[in-house]
């Protein structure tokens, strides 16, 4: 029964941790254990108590986490403090009844956290290309009961097309476009520009937006301040910037360069408001 298919169909709560994962789970988020460099074995170690996904609550949404194979996952699992610094940065800008954006989705642990805070009158709109990934989204979607979520299964790009994405490493989460050879594994996806997207979900203003795609935050960017009306820019961003090497233009400068100021800088993102 750990099959992504058959743990798809299993209401939630089915993967419930058992005692003894429960007792790692706990320990591990009490203590140092939680952070980054642990986290791997402590997966491993729950695995083996019982082979499969956990059911679990993370920032108060309801998530089936595949931890075996997604750092994201495992961090959401293990860490109750896991984007912390991003989730509230995040929410000081986003009103009630507002608008998030999520490029870059992964298994919702922004989209889906994010939809408490605008609320039912408010709008999420979650994008992820990964078929496998998206699934998994698409579960914790309807098992957090977030209606006011809009899912997207395509690539946000710069242009509308396709696009051949690829995971790497053994890490689902960082599956990235491809920019030069494909792998064995890569596969071919809708591509949408942002400005299409929102315009197809019916928002006319966000209050803010996440986005972390592996080095291609360039390519979705700079075309959508360049095109799109100052009303559907977020007032603040929240952007992975570990990838920077890959961008072909400074999409950060480019935000400076029109109006944004950089509000802190962690190891993995750069936050900007305006």
């Amino acid at each position: 029964m750990t099959t992504d298919n058959t743990s798809s169909s299993a209401p939630f709560g089915a993967f419930a941790p058992n005692a003894a994962q429960a007792a790692i789970i706990r320990l591990a988020q009490q203590s140092g254990l939680k952070r980054g460099a642990f986290r791997p074995w402590l997966s491993r170690l729950v695995n083996l108590l019982r082979g499969g996904p956990v059911d679990v609550k993370y920032q108060g949404a309801s998530f089936r986490l595949h931890h075996q194979g997604s750092a994201t996952e495992r961090g959401a699992m293990l860490n109750p403090d896991y984007n912390l610094d991003e989730l509230d940065f995040l929410r000081q800008h986003t009103r009630s009844g507002g608008t998030f954006v999520d490029v870059g989705a992964n298994v919702g642990t922004f989209a889906l956290v994010m939809a408490q805070q605008v609320g039912a009158t408010g709008k999420v709109v979650a994008i992820e290309p990964h078929p496998l990934t998206f699934g998994r989204l698409s579960f914790n979607h309807a098992a957090s009961k977030t209606a006011q979520v809009r899912l997207v299964q395509a690539a946000a790009g710069d242009n509308d097309g396709e696009l051949m994405i690829e995971s790497g490493g053994g890490n689902l989460g960082a599956t990235h476009v491809v920019t030069g050879t494909a792998s064995a594994d890569a596969i071919r996806v809708p591509s949408l520009r942002l400005t299409r997207i929102l315009d197809e979900a019916g928002v006319t203003e966000v209050d803010s937006l996440k986005i972390d795609v592996e080095g291609f935050e360039d390519r979705v960017l700079i075309g959508f301040f360049r095109d799109a009306p100052q009303s559907l820019w977020p007032r603040a961003v929240v952007i992975e910037h570990l990838s920077q090497n890959e961008w072909q233009q400074d999409c950060i400068a480019d935000m400076v360069a029109r109006g944004f100021k950089v509000a802190r800088k962690t190891r993995s993102n750069t936050f900007l408001s305006r």
